[in-house]
């Protein structure tokens, strides 16, 4: 039995200038779960990159779309889910950002950092329409462990 989560949910316009709202609202939570700073920036980069990617090109730039986060605190992990209103894609179809021919283009690391980041990542389409990427990290994962071994 698993003991309940606290739960945080918004909806946000897509605007680029909402990616800082949800930094923000990132940042509080995974500040109050407990995460060292380390593990804290690395959520805040996952949520930053999964963002611009449900405004740009989940939704577009569509301002009549919208990008719905949710966080849920569990006492050994904190869940994000990031959903868009956009058609979908196939992470695995993605060119290898850390293949020679792809080394110098400007965009195309975002998932990669994000499967660095995070202890788990996952994409799922939503019925109806609509992308939702699930990024977790554990409060003493092996990453969190080795952040705090490598600490002064």
């Amino acid at each position: 039995m698993t003991a309940e989560a606290s739960v945080i949910e918004v909806e946000l316009e897509s605007d680029l200038k909402n990616v800082e709202v949800a930094e923000e609202i990132t940042r509080r939570v995974s500040g109050t779960v407990g995460f060292s700073e380390d593990d804290q920036h690395k959520i805040d980069m996952a949520v930053h990159e999964s963002v611009i990617n449900a405004i740009w090109h989940g939704n577009k730039n569509d301002p009549g779309k919208h990008v719905w986060l949710r966080f849920q605190m569990f006492s050994d992990r904190l869940e994000i889910r990031i959903r868009d209103q956009g058609n979908g894609y196939d992470p695995s179809k993605l060119p290898d950002p850390l293949a020679e021919e792809n080394l110098l283009n400007v965009s195309g690391r975002g998932i990669f950092l994000l499967r660095t980041f995070m202890d788990e990542f996952r994409v799922e389409g939503i019925a109806g329409g609509g992308t939702e990427v699930i990024l977790v990290k554990r409060i003493n994962s092996n990453n969190s462990a080795q952040s705090r071994r490598n600490e002064p």
